[in-house]
């Protein structure tokens, strides 16, 4: 039996909502949500859903399919009003299901959305879950990918600002990350022969040197290296045709996080899920934020959840044949 843990994020914004809502379409599974008893209850009140679960103190309990709740932080929190108790909580969820998902109690993690703003206020030191999960796990390489059926987008780099990028891209990183995408499209997603589209960072991959020399001074030399090492790697690209030729890859690599995701949310935004490659463990995520200016109004859309989780649950299963 599958047993996959969900940390429920910031409870002010939407994610009780979509967790409660999106349960009824979830693969049979044993699902122990680290999270706030009250929280549930709200968002339950506000949905009209009925959502059963057990109360647990431990995963360990959770040795049947269905919902389990470990009830970490149970406070009254305001919906839609964020602060640094809500941050503090969404901190306490996800650091306590992560050290039961390195121990093994759980087959993989799903990650419902944080503030980055009031999980810092709240003291906690990364800018969001990647880097905090490559932290405590203790790898140095790792990628961030975006995907839904039609598009998978690995990113060099994540959450800098656009004009720190260029400094960012060196030769041996690209190499090393797009190994390693490779190795997870292989392991992951049982893709023999990834073929990996990578692209330029200057509008026309440079054209030549015209508009920017990091294709002709980093980029190239390191699909060149790749080439002559036997992967499967195309380009440097143009970016704004690159994604026309979809259909002919099995992943894009792009430089910056707005290259990558502008067309894969334009594709498939409300089924984007976020998989951080490179852990010892499976994590994904809704590609989504806290949506605070819709919680509590019953709108919240719980499709990209409900989609993580079929990624999770199917990447549990691979992983254990």
């Amino acid at each position: 039996m599958v047993k996959i843990a969900i940390s429920l994020g910031d409870p002010a914004g939407i994610s009780p909502e979509i967790l409660v809502k999106g349960g009824q379409n979830l693969p049979e599974a044993s699902y122990v949500i680290y999270g706030s008893q009250k929280a549930i209850e709200k968002a339950k009140e506000i949905t009209g859903q009925n959502f059963e679960y057990t109360l647990i103190s431990s995963p360990e309990e959770a040795n049947r399919k269905g919902f389990f709740l470990i009830n970490i932080y149970d406070k009254d929190f305001q919906i839609g009003k964020p602060n640094i108790k809500s941050g503090k909580a969404a901190v306490l969820f996800l650091e306590n299901a992560v050290k039961d998902i390195l121990r093994k109690k759980a087959d993989a993690l799903v990650t419902l959305p944080i503030s980055k703003q009031y999980v810092m206020e709240a003291g906690f030191r990364f800018a969001g879950h990647t880097d905090y999960l490559a932290h405590v796990s203790g790898v140095k390489n790792y990628i961030m990918m975006l995907m839904c059926d039609e598009l998978k987008v690995a990113l060099a780099t994540t959450h800098i600002p656009l004009k720190d990028v260029p400094k960012t891209i060196k030769k041996e990183n690209l190499i090393s990350k797009i190994k390693l995408l490779d190795k997870e499209l292989k392991n992951k997603f049982r893709i023999n022969s990834p073929k990996i589209a990578v692209l330029g960072l200057n509008p026309h991959a440079g054209d030549g040197g015209n508009i920017g020399t990091e294709e002709i001074e980093i980029i190239q030399p390191a699909i060149d290296t790749l080439k002559k090492e036997g992967f499967n790697v195309v380009g440097a690209l143009s970016a704004d045709t690159a994604f026309n030729r979809r259909d002919e890859f099995d992943a894009y690599f792009a430089m910056y996080h707005d290259q990558g995701l502008i067309p894969l949310k334009l594709l498939c935004f409300k089924k984007a899920i976020n998989i951080t490659l490179g852990l010892p463990f499976i994590r994904t995520s809704p590609d989504h934020g806290t949506g605070f200016d819709i919680a509590g109004k019953n709108i919240a859309d719980p499709s990209s959840f409900v989609e993580a989780v079929k990624l999770a649950y199917k990447l549990a299963t691979i992983n254990s044949l």
